[in-house]
């Protein structure tokens, strides 16, 4: 099993779309809390939804599970918090929405998405190794 991660910002619609469709992505989970920000530029959800489809040939879906809440993401960006804070507060909350009990086959390919240039402080990059940790055999791939 294959899971993919990318971020939008920092790159051009090009490369982005360009590494999507390069990657063999089937389809984009968006696991951002808020994807009508028109600080998203060409990754506003129907813009994304579009371009995905039009250039990639590839699925497009939200999915505010995968998300940390409002509170724990404006606690470590507004409030300058601590990664190491919001890693344990995002990491609970994913156990207790059992976001392991979602169907594998559904995110085999399927690549998260979420704002972050890299996934080194990034909630998608917890997702993945997340499922990682309670699935066992994935392969995480961040472009």
């Amino acid at each position: 099993m294959k899971i993919f991660t990318i971020g939008f910002t920092k790159t051009t619609a090009e490369n982005f779309f360009g590494r999507i469709k390069k990657s063999g992505t089937r389809k984009i989970i968006d696991v951002r809390l808020n994807n009508v920000s028109q600080l998203a530029g060409f990754a506003k959800r129907d813009d994304l939804k579009y371009f995905s489809n039009k250039i990639c040939g590839v699925g497009y879906q939200h999915s505010p599970k995968l998300a940390p809440t409002k509170d724990i993401l404006d606690t470590y960006k507004k409030q300058k918090g601590s990664w190491t804070e919001y890693e344990e507060k995002f990491l609970d909350l994913m156990a207790k929405r059992r976001i392991e009990d979602v169907d594998r086959r559904s995110l085999d390919g399927a690549c998260l998405l979420c704002s972050e240039d890299t996934p080194h402080h990034c909630h998608r990059r917890l997702v993945a190794e997340y499922l990682k940790t309670n699935w066992g055999d994935i392969d995480i791939v961040h472009l």
